[in-house]
């Protein structure tokens, strides 16, 4: 699986989807579904004519804007491609572009392999690139994966190194193109995506078919009647019938107003409302491997808010529109004049810590006017999305070429430098700056640590939830490797419930789901309340698995209310496998095994690939004893995707239990080989090799399990219990030893030591 394709499945929890399409003429018949005609009364929105009435100046800078063509109808103004009778030709697929009098049409492959013609919708984007949605039934908008390279002139295609036949989820009619679920949220004003779950059809709208004014400042029918009126305002709500009153919003909301959509989030409510908290809408990811490296760096793509939150700009009150002009988005100055607004001897009264000089070769040791003294050089490297559309990481971090040397993290002076190794880099940076200061608040030690599993991270991970010096998302992502790490975390947690940030509280009551239910009923319970949609409804999945009875009535009432509030928020992305998963986990532990079982059936409808519902619906199976219909949903699941590791152990592990012992072996034979990190896979493995009488191989196996996890006490008993079966004391003894000095307080454990050592003193007596 490549790394593109793994951030994909991360962005739509699913694997892929197959299309029923009816026709493939059926949109050249009744042509796009429409979805902006009259939908303007849509949230209180106004229409936006009526802003630009008052507001020209705004509107004319806005006009030319990438939100103001963030989408459009396909039109001869609109579209930029090539539709001159062209091919563009990728792995085999061949899609002709061209034109019918003023329509647009693109000849391709279809859901049902074979070629057909279909129209274009909307232009989406204008710049570096721009794609093409097509209108499919059913309501459904695909984003065609071949898009114009603006810059070059040319057809291109945004995954060139995926082999995407019809019926994947990358394909453009599979479910991961589906601009509904995916796109038009954050590309028109007021979009409401309408899923009907029980045909899988859309009836989506929006108010304004781009990123126009109210997507910013709220809905504006309240300042329009206002505007006309000039009445007093009204004491009760924002001055001028505001829905979201920028200027005197505190910096982190108006941040926030911008990360609706630039940043890597899940949907709480399929609302987009400038002026609510962001964590009452969207739940942000953290710091997760795949979407950034473990020193903070963008890997995937993450547009800027998470990389932003790492800032110490952001946490000292810069906001977007320091650096881009509100309306037109461009930055306010050229080159290094955009930062030195403020690192500038004179700089800006509001940061007074940034007022030095910077601009400079004493800062920047390079030949002025060149690359490399350039600020974002350095601060704010640059990564290719989307093939041709290069992103500036807004962490906006300092070069760690150490890093690279320790960790493999990528590192801005060999990125422009790359014939000189990251010790040549970092030998440079300690010259220049020293050190000490070079390489201070390592973060992303401990972050690497706890990403690798290793038995040290656990106090490095609790001492970096615990440091109010380090950015909120990163103590965040502690928490939620401290998960992994049993009951290690529940005392960093325990103290990040009262933490002023909403993501570090809703990170700290995931933790304490591992707590024992008085415990956590008395530590969670309270965050029932929290003012924060994501910490509550959190707080109410940790909860769901407490017995009623257990409640206080008074905080079950509450319980019951939030937990409406979740399923309310999974109801949103119906579309999504991954809502009716989690929709299932909470309907199990609450005992509702036949609704549980639906939503599973119903994820698996969605993407029959979806492994994480699969393999729940084979053990839920599994522990109602309908052991037949468990080994079908497997065997199904790996009819599809043969390589999946995880579905050739949960298959081993259900026939073990069965005692059909050759077919035990086969199973987890498949899976220690397409898991071979994974140590548990390779320690079962090797016990139903021992079981078989296949002890030579057994034994390769247990040793190559504890190479991988040097410190599970489970393995070390195992090996010492291996040799000494065999009556091989001298390596039986030195396992039972790892195994007390893994845990000194195990009475039994030393116990079987002395037994051990006893029996090797009496073969060495004979």
């Amino acid at each position: 699986m490549t790394h593109k394709r793994m951030l994909a499945l991360v962005a739509c929890s699913a694997v892929a989807f197959l299309i029923v399409l009816a026709s493939a003429m059926w949109a050249l018949r009744h042509g796009p579904p429409s979805a902006d005609a009259g939908a303007r009364s849509i949230g209180g929105l106004a229409d936006n004519a009526t802003c630009v009435q008052c507001h020209a100046a705004q509107a004319r800078a806005w006009s030319q804007s990438h939100h103001a063509k963030a989408m459009a109808r396909a039109t001869s103004e609109t579209v930029l491609g090539d539709f001159g009778g062209v091919d563009f030709e990728h792995k085999g697929v061949v899609s002709r572009f061209f034109k019918k009098g003023d329509r647009f049409f693109v000849r391709t492959e279809g859901p049902d392999a074979k070629p057909a013609d279909f129209e274009v919708a909307y232009t989406f984007g204008v710049d570096p690139l721009q794609q093409y949605l097509i209108g499919l039934p059913g309501g459904k908008l695909q984003a065609l994966t071949v898009a114009w390279d603006v810059v070059r002139k040319r057809w291109f295609d945004l995954l060139p190194e995926e082999n995407t036949p019809p019926g994947d989820l990358l394909h453009w009619t599979g479910r991961g193109q589906s601009a509904n679920t995916m796109c038009i949220g954050c590309h028109a004003t007021g979009f409401e995506k309408r899923y009907d779950g029980s045909a899988d059809t859309f009836s989506s709208r929006w108010a304004e078919i781009n990123v126009s004014c109210q997507s910013c400042h709220g809905p504006g029918a309240r300042h329009v009647a206002w505007a006309k009126t000039k009445s007093p305002d009204d004491k009760t709500g924002p001055p001028f019938g505001l829905a979201a009153d920028v200027a005197r919003m505190d910096p982190h909301a108006r941040v926030e107003i911008c990360a609706m959509c630039h940043s890597r989030r899940a949907e709480l409510t399929g609302t987009f409302d400038a002026g609510r908290p962001f964590m009452d809408q969207f739940l942000p990811a953290t710091l997760a491997p795949g979407l950034y490296y473990a020193d903070g760096q963008q890997d995937g793509e993450v547009y800027a808010f998470g990389s932003f939150r790492q800032s110490k700009m952001y946490r000292l009150g810069v906001t977007c529109t320091d650096c881009h002009d509100a309306h037109t988005s461009k930055l306010k100055a050229e080159g290094n004049a955009v930062c030195t607004q403020c690192h500038s001897p004179t700089g800006d009264r509001r940061f007074p810590t940034a007022a030095r000089l910077f601009d400079d070769p004493s800062h920047h040791h390079h030949q002025p006017g060149s690359k490399g003294a350039e600020c974002t050089s350095c601060h704010m490297p640059a990564k290719d999305y989307m093939v041709v559309q290069s992103r500036p990481d807004h962490s906006l971090g300092v070069p760690r070429p150490d890093l690279s040397e320790t960790l493999g993290t990528p590192n801005a002076c060999t990125g422009c430098h790359a014939d000189r190794p990251a010790r040549w880099a970092s030998d440079a940076i300690d010259r220049w700056f020293g050190a000490a200061r070079a390489r201070r608040a390592p973060f992303a030690e401990a972050l690497a640590a706890g990403r690798a599993g290793r038995p040290d991270a656990a106090l490095k991970l609790d001492r970096l939830a615990g440091d109010r010096d380090m950015p909120a998302i990163v103590r965040a992502t502690a928490l939620d490797l401290l998960r992994g790490y049993g009951d290690s975390g529940l005392p960093a947690a325990t103290e990040a419930l009262a933490d002023g940030d909403p993501a570090v509280r809703r990170a700290a009551v995931a933790v304490l789901e591992r707590a024992r239910p008085g415990t956590r009923l008395a530590l969670v319970g309270p965050l029932l309340s929290d003012p924060v949609r994501a910490v509550r409804i959190e707080a109410a999945r940790a909860l769901s698995s407490i017995p009623a009875a257990e409640f206080e009535p008074a905080l079950h009432a509450r319980f019951a209310t939030v937990l409406g509030e979740l399923r309310t928020a999974q109801e949103t992305a119906l579309d999504r496998p991954g809502s009716h998963l989690n929709l299932a986990v909470v309907d199990e532990i609450q005992g509702r095994r036949t609704e549980a079982e639906q939503h599973y059936l119903a994820a698996l409808r969605l993407d029959p690939e979806f492994t994480p519902a699969r393999l729940n619906l084979a053990r839920l199976h599994s522990t109602a004893g309908r052991l037949q219909d468990a080994e079908r949903v497997l065997r199904a699941g790996l009819a599809r995707v043969p390589d999946q590791g995880e579905l050739h152990y949960a298959l081993g592990l259900m026939l073990a239990e069965q005692r059909r012992l050759p077919e035990t072996i086969a199973a987890l034979a498949e899976a220690a080989r397409l898991l071979p990190d994974r140590s548990r896979v390779q320690y079962t493995y090797a016990l139903a090799l021992q079981q078989a009488g296949r002890r030579a191989e057994a034994e390769m196996v247990l040793l190559k399990a504890q190479s991988l996890a040097p410190t599970d006490r489970s393995i070390a008993y195992a090996l010492a219990l291996f040799y000494s079966q065999d009556g091989r004391w001298f390596l039986a003894v030195p396992w039972a030893e790892k195994l007390v000095a893994l845990d000194p307080t195990d009475t039994q454990a030393q116990q079987f030591l002395s037994q051990l050592r006893a029996s090797a003193q009496r073969e060495r007596g004979r």
